[in-house]
C-alpha cells in the first residue's frame, strides 16, 4: 500500500543483490518518497490547469511512459483523480499494470499500453508527461517535448554522467560538459534542465521549473511547458555556462550560448574550468512549492514529513547558481566548522544574502565573494 493505492508486485529472488531489479517487473519501495512528492506536485499543477482551462478534472490526461508495476500512474489516477495512461514495453509489466488497475477499481480512470515510449509520446499529446526511465532520460526528451502540453516531469538516475564523474558519457548524452566539483549534485540538475530547455525550444516551447530536487541517487524536476516561439526564446536566456576555479573555489555564471569567457579566475588569477551549456535560472517557483506543501497536508502519505522537508528547503533557497560546501572550505583553510545556521546568520549580518540548500546539510548559497566567505569561516573558527 502506498498512499491510498494498493499494489501487487512480483517477489524478487531471496538472494538478489538489488532485489527490485532482480524481480520480473521493477518496483522500488525506496522511491516512495519520490512518488509522494509526485502526488503533491501533480495535484498542485492540476489545480492550476483547471483554474486556467475549461477542463473537467477527469479530462486531464497524464502518462507514465515507463510504468513497470504501474504504481506511479495508479497513484495519480486514484489519489489525484485524473486520467492516467501507464505504458511499459515489458509484456509482464503490461499484464501487471492491468491487474493493478483492476485491484484499485480504476478501469474508468486508467489504461495500460504496451508501446515503445518514444512511439507513444510521438503519437499522442498529454497534459502531463512523466518520464522516469531506468538510467538516462536523454533518448526520450525529444518525444517528451513533443507530447507534453502542460507539465513535463522528468527523473534521471544516471547521476555519474550528469555530475561529471563519467565526463564523456555526460557530454554524449546531454551535449554539455559537466564538472565534477563539490556541488556536483547541482551541476547534474542544471545540466538536465538545460537539456530539457533545448529540447522544448526545438518544438517552440519554453519552460518554467516549478519544483526540482536531487535526492540520493536521482534528479527529479517538474517543468511547466509554455507554448510559443517567444516563450522558447525567453527560456533560452536562462541558459549559459558556469566558471569554476579549482584553486580558490571561485564560481560564477556566464549567461548566453555564444559567450566570451576569460580563462583567468577574477579572484586569484589561476586558470578556470568551464561547465555547460546548462540552466542558470531558478529551478523552482516559491508559490508552487507552497501549493505542493498544501497538497501534502490533504493527502494521506507515508513519507509526508520527509517530503515537506525537501520542498521547504527548495522553496527557501536563493536563486544563485552553484552552492558552496562549508566542509570543503573548512578543510582547505584548516578551520573547524561551526553550525551551518551560524555561518548563514553571520553572512547575512555582514550584508550578504545567504541560505541553506536541500542538496546537503553542509551546503549553502550566498552572493558573498569567495574571499569574504573564507574570511568569515576563519573568524568563526577562531
Amino acid at each position: 500500500m502506498e498512499g491510498t493505492t494498493k499494489i501487487s508486485v512480483p517477489v524478487p529472488p531471496p538472494d538478489a543483490n538489488f532485489p527490485p531489479s532482480a524481480a520480473p517487473v521493477f518496483y522500488n519501495p525506496e522511491m516512495e518518497l519520490n512518488r509522494d512528492i509526485n502526488v503533491a506536485a501533480t495535484a498542485a499543477f492540476v489545480k492550476r490547469l483547471l483554474s486556467r482551462k475549461d477542463l473537467k478534472r477527469e479530462e486531464v490526461r497524464y502518462v507514465d511512459a515507463f510504468s513497470a508495476s504501474g504504481i506511479r500512474g495508479l497513484r495519480i489516477a486514484g489519489e489525484v483523480g485524473i486520467h492516467a495512461t501507464m505504458n511499459d514495453w515489458n509484456p509482464e509489466a503490461f499484464e501487471l499494470i492491468k491487474e493493478n488497475i483492476k485491484i484499485n477499481g480504476l478501469e474508468e480512470k486508467a489504461q495500460a499500453t504496451r508501446k515503445n515510449a518514444n512511439v507513444l509520446l510521438h503519437e499522442q499529446k498529454f497534459h502531463i508527461v512523466d518520464v522516469d526511465p531506468f538510467g538516462t532520460p536523454a533518448p526520450y526528451l525529444d518525444a517528451t517535448a513533443t507530447s507534453a502540453q502542460g507539465m513535463l516531469a522528468v527523473t534521471a538516475t544516471d547521476t555519474a554522467p550528469l555530475c561529471g564523474a563519467h565526463l564523456n558519457s555526460g557530454i554524449r548524452k546531454y551535449a554539455s560538459v559537466p564538472l565534477n566539483t563539490e556541488y556536483h549534485s547541482e551541476m547534474g540538475l542544471r545540466v538536465l534542465l538545460g537539456a530539457c530547455a533545448r529540447e522544448l525550444a526545438k518544438h517552440e516551447k519554453g519552460m518554467l521549473p516549478l519544483l526540482s530536487h536531487v535526492t540520493r541517487h536521482y534528479v527529479r524536476s517538474y517543468l511547466e511547458v509554455l507554448p510559443g516561439a517567444g516563450q522558447a526564446d525567453k527560456t533560452l536566456k536562462s541558459m549559459g555556462f558556469s566558471v569554476h576555479c579549482p584553486k580558490c573555489g571561485f564560481r560564477g555564471p556566464v549567461y548566453g550560448l555564444a559567450v566570451h569567457i576569460e580563462k583567468e579566475c577574477p579572484a586569484c588569477g589561476a586558470q578556470t574550468k568551464v561547465a555547460g551549456p546548462l540552466w542558470l535560472g531558478p529551478f523552482r517557483k516559491s508559490e508552487f512549492c507552497n501549493e505542493a506543501l498544501s497538497e501534502l497536508e490533504v493527502h494521506p502519505l507515508n513519507m509526508k514529513e520527509k517530503a515537506k522537508k525537501i520542498i521547504t528547503f527548495c522553496r527557501d533557497e536563493l536563486d544563485i547558481p552553484m552552492f558552496y560546501d562549508q566542509h570543503v572550505i573548512c578543510k582547505e583553510l584548516g578551520a573547524s566548522a561551526t553550525g551551518i545556521e551560524t555561518l548563514i546568520e553571520t553572512l547575512k549580518a555582514d550584508g550578504f544574502e545567504a541560505s541553506r540548500t536541500h542538496f546537503s546539510g553542509t551546503s549553502f548559497r550566498t552572493d558573498a565573494p569567495i574571499a569574504e566567505i573564507k574570511k568569515i569561516i576563519q573568524a568563526l573558527s577562531g
